[in-house]
């Protein structure tokens, strides 16, 4: 009998911490939707009073109840993103391309370690790009054009060899295009419309030392 009592009261903690996890991560997007301007309702479904997100249009939730996506593309959304999206632990794809968001990209996005693509294209965000998205190790595509952002590439960013497809043209970048680590893999394209940017050049090899050919018998050797 105690026993049974003992996994009830396991089963309902557990049940506890799950819909506290949601409680927070619906708070996160909840607070960040009070925050834009949906001319179209796209986030209408986005309610506070729901135990958790996972019911949400536009929201994906793992088996545990833990938001692992969220897509509101081309919505017509305008406004900022909030540094707060940082505390969605488990958020593999941040899928929030096509809008109209102005302001900087959070540092706190560095915080997404399973991140898996990252794409804020055709906004208007501005600023520098955050050197903690080099914590993103798991990150395979980085998509990030179309903006005004500004300041240098990081040097973090080469750090992530899971990088799979990367595009930071049309916006206001300087300085040089890394080429070590997974830049490595990268052509042009990647970087284009960047007037700021300047391509690097592998250095070229030392040259070969040449052996002088030994003179055949009878040829007088050089001087």
């Amino acid at each position: 009998m105690k026993m049974g009592w003992y996994l009830l009261l396991v089963i309902l903690g557990f049940d506890l911490v799950l819909n506290v996890s949601g409680n927070l991560e619906g708070d996160v997007l909840y607070a960040w939707k009070t925050n834009l301007v949906d001319p179209n309702n796209v986030l209408q479904s986005w309610n506070a009073s729901l135990v958790n997100p996972c019911t949400w249009f536009h929201v994906t939730c793992n088996s545990d109840n833990s938001v692992t996506r969220v897509d509101v593309g081309d919505a017509s959304l305008s406004g900022q993103l909030d540094p707060k999206l940082g505390q969605l632990s488990n958020l593999q794809y941040l899928e929030v391309y096509g809008n109209d968001l102005t302001g900087m990209i959070p540092s706190t996005l560095g915080n997404l370690t399973n991140l898996v693509s990252l794409d804020l294209y055709l906004n208007r965000l501005s600023g520098p790009i955050p050197d903690t998205l080099g914590n993103l190790e798991r990150l395979r595509y980085l998509r990030i054009n179309n903006n005004f952002l500004s300041g240098s590439i990081p040097m973090s960013l080469t750090n992530i060899a899971s990088l799979q497809v990367l595009d930071l043209s049309s916006n206001n970048l300087t300085g040089d295009i890394p080429i070590n680590g997974s830049f490595a893999l990268f052509t042009p394209w990647s970087f284009r419309n960047n007037p700021g940017l300047k391509p690097q050049k592998f250095p070229p090899p030392p040259p070969l030392f040449q052996i002088a050919p030994t003179p055949s018998a009878g040829e007088p050797s050089s001087p």
